[in-house]
Parts: C-alpha cells; structure tokens; sequence
C-alpha cells in the first residue's frame, strides 16, 4: 500500500512521529521518499507492505491523522503481470509460442518423425523443471554432436576477424572450462561458468516465448536457452534458436560484464512496462543483443549472438552490403526488422560500456509505473511504487 503524508514544519522529529506508528502495529516500510513543499509544508510518499483493510494498518492511518496534516491511501498502480522473485520465473517459463511437434513449415525437421520426437523429448524435460532444479542433463546423439562440431568449425575461421574481443576472451575461457570444441556440452556447465562470472544463468526453454516474458527472465539474469540441435541437413540453418546459437553465440558474452549489464538493463525495464515499451525494448535487444556490432581497433567487431552464431550472417556484415548506424537505443526501439533474412541495418556502438549506459539512459526515458531495483542477496526485485500485478 502507497500513502500520501502531509507534514507542516520543520520541527525536530516531525518526521519520527510520523514513522513510530508503522514500527508500533508492525507494519513494514519499503520506500520512504520526501518531497518539499512551499509554505514549509513537507509530503512524504511511503510505501508498506499491508493492505488497507488490515486491522494493524487500520490502526496505523488513525494515529498518522493525528500526528500528520493530512494522510492519502494512493490506489495502487494496475500494471501488466511481471515476476517480483526468480521462483516466479515458473509461471511465464512454458508460455512458448512454438516448440516441439509443432514445427514452422519452412523448418528443415518438419517432415523427420524422429527429429521432431527427439524434439518432444527436449521439450518435455524442459517444460517439467521448476527454480532450483538441477538442470538437466541431455545425452546428445553422435548426430547431434557432429552437427555442433561442424558448426563449432566453420565459425571459428570467422571469430578472428568478426568477433569483438570480449566475446573472443570469454569463447577461449569457455573452451577450455566447458569443451565446446569436442562437442555440446551441457547446460549446466555452462551456466556454473557464467554465473562465476557475472551472475548470469542458463534456464531451459522449450521454444520462442513472448518477448516480455523472455525479457523479464533477463532482469533476475536469468538467459531462457533452449536445448534442442538444429537439423543436421542444414548444420548452417536454423530458422529458430537451438543449442547452437544459445551457446555458441549468447553464452560467451554473458561472461562480459557490461553486455550482462546490457541486459539486464533491458530486462528490468520490461518489467510491468506497456505492450508499447514493450516492443520497443524487444527491439532494442534484437539490434544489440542479437545483432549488434562494436567499434574495436578501427573496425567493426560483432557482439550480438545472432551474429556470432551464424556464419551466413557475419559474412554478410563483413561484405559491406547491409547499413550502419551509430548505436541509438531511441532509434532501434523504432526500427522494424526482418527475422527470416539477412538483417539490412545494423547498429554500431563505440563500445560495450557505450552500449549498456546508452541504452540505460533510453530506459530513463520510458514512462514507468514504477522504478525496479534487483536485489542479488534475495534474487528479488524491489520497486518504489505499490502496484497490482494483473494477469500472468
């Protein structure tokens, strides 16, 4: 619940007169926030966790009608559903969009009986585990293993030359903790290595989820990360994120600090943020996360996983057949794209850090209902306004 207190003067403990009836009824503060007003008038936003129709809190507006000049009950602010603890990550976790036996027409597995019971299988591990959970372990195929180390192959003839250095630095680190050269390693791995690093961890998925849902996995530093292989009739063709793009492409760069800032910033701003901002982060993530490049050494280095992990893709940016523009989050979050072929535009930082506070000044901009703060200790995000969360 939010109130409203109005205090006149200045006088000493004013303010302690106030707040003593919230710590006499045991009722908890969460935000305290003053604001002067002319005439030596101060108001005082705070919010408590207690409803309006709790005997203890009941007993806590009476008081401050004595003590306070006036005292409002701010309604609280109906906002989309979001997650407020990690654990609530289970409730959005199998809102997929597509997965499974339910394959686009133009997938390469769609007519493979066994590619798509393989894929059932994926799925269904997936969609059973809950918050800590031990990720599960995937025993791949010996097709599955020469279809990543094929593909592990080819790009990395690339990496050199298109590949920022902190993604480089973090590829060589992983290869060496987690094998990515002999094969898929498992999930759990590679999350353990990551969050080491920079407190970021992998989560099974079994398909697409919206993307508010996926972004709001980002603000816990969580990654939603499928699991399944891509057809081995086209190892450097996936019309769809596979275990490949997830671990060849994103995970190394959730080891980077500021890319993993980068995200979450995205992340905690999609939290209860209108179906507009929402898509207008989405966006963002698809022209940074995804595709974006770095100036590094006078050139033009990828940082996006959709890049690095497609040899198609970074051959095309290298071509200097598709337009750059400085990276400009305000310019992105308007910016439509294709998703089925080569990207025509794409958005240059100055560097990672240039990426991540750019992008934290464009989420300023947006109109919040809230401010939302993650707390590391509790895995919990803290936000200055009572909200109801409506829908899931």
């Amino acid at each position: 619940m939010a109130l409203l207190i109005e205090l006149r003067g200045d006088r000493p403990g004013t303010l302690e007169a106030a707040l003593r009836p919230f710590a006499r009824h045991g009722v908890c503060l969460t935000h305290i926030e003053s604001r002067p007003r002319p005439g030596r008038t101060f108001d005082f936003y705070v919010d408590c966790e207690g409803r309006r129709g709790d005997l203890a809190v009941q007993k806590v507006l009476a008081e401050l009608r004595c003590v306070a000049e006036d005292v409002a009950v701010l309604h609280d602010k109906d906002v989309p559903w979001f997650p407020r603890h990690v654990a609530e990550l289970d409730r959005i976790a199998n809102n997929t969009l597509g997965a499974g036996a339910g394959l686009e027409a133009d997938h390469p597995g769609l007519q493979d009986d066994a590619y798509r019971a393989r894929r059932l299988q994926i799925e269904c591990l997936a969609r059973d585990y809950r918050h800590g959970d031990v990720l599960p372990d995937l025993p791949y195929s010996a097709t599955e293993h020469a279809t990543w180390r094929l593909v592990h192959g080819r790009l990395s003839a690339l990496r050199d030359t298109a590949a920022c250095s902190a993604y480089r630095r973090a590829l060589a680190e992983l290869e060496r903790h987690c094998g990515l050269s002999r094969g898929i390693p498992q999930a759990h791995v590679v999350s353990a290595f990551l969050q080491a690093r920079t407190g970021f961890r992998l989560r099974p998925v079994a398909g697409l989820l919206r993307a508010r849902h996926f972004l709001n996995g980002l603000a816990f530093r969580v990654f939603f990360a499928t699991q399944y292989m891509r057809h081995p009739s086209r190892p450097f063709y996936t019309p769809e994120p596979d275990v490949c793009h997830e671990l060849l492409g994103h995970a190394p760069m959730f080891a980077d600090a500021a890319f993993a800032d980068l995200s979450q910033e995205i992340g905690l701003a999609s939290l209860g943020a209108s179906e507009a901002d929402v898509e207008r982060l989405a966006r963002c993530y698809w022209f940074s996360v995804e595709f974006g490049l770095v100036r590094e050494d006078g050139d033009v280095r990828a940082y996006g996983a959709g890049l690095l992990s497609s040899l198609g893709e970074l051959e095309h940016v290298r071509s200097g057949a598709a337009e750059m523009k400085p990276w400009q989050p305000e310019l992105a979050a308007a910016q439509p794209f294709p998703i089925t072929q080569y990207q025509p535009l794409y958005f240059v930082a100055d560097s990672l850090h240039d990426a991540k506070t750019r992008m934290r000044t464009f989420c300023a901009t947006l109109p919040r209902p809230f401010y939302a703060r993650y707390n590391e200790a509790t895995e919990s995000v803290w936000v200055d306004r009572a909200v109801q969360r409506s829908g899931t």
